[in-house]
């Protein structure tokens, strides 16, 4: 078998690409978001999944994991944006029920003189 003399796959040595930790970090934070660390979780998951697709355009190949700090940024932001939207509605609800009875108080003195009238 001939060689051709463009084959550089055999002269190039072969580096074995290591796994960025801040990606696995990100990774397994984004799933503990939710699995009970609610909003915290979430948000290390993010800042390491941003720490390690930096880390990893850095290496110039040396390091892997994009694909887990992907994973783990996805995980973080849906996490972060749910618990965004279950506060406001939270908020939304107490605000509501406890601004009832005020937008009542105008109409008491007629309820009361309706259901509470003596014959």
């Amino acid at each position: 078998m001939n060689q051709s003399p463009n084959s550089t796959s055999s002269l190039v040595p072969q580096i074995p690409t290591q796994t960025s930790s801040m990606a696995i970090i990100s990774l397994i934070f984004g799933v503990l978001a939710w699995l009970g660390v609610f909003g915290l979780g979430g948000i290390i998951a993010v800042i390491f999944g941003h720490l390690a697709k930096s880390e990893i355009r850095r290496s110039q190949g040396r390091l892997g994991g994009d694909g887990l700090a992907t994973a783990g940024l996805v995980l973080g932001y849906i996490n972060i944006a749910l618990i965004l939207l279950g506060l406001c509605l939270f908020i939304l609800f107490w605000a509501g029920v406890i601004s009832a009875p005020f937008l009542c108080l105008p109409f008491f003195n007629d309820m009361n003189t309706v259901f509470f009238t003596q014959p």
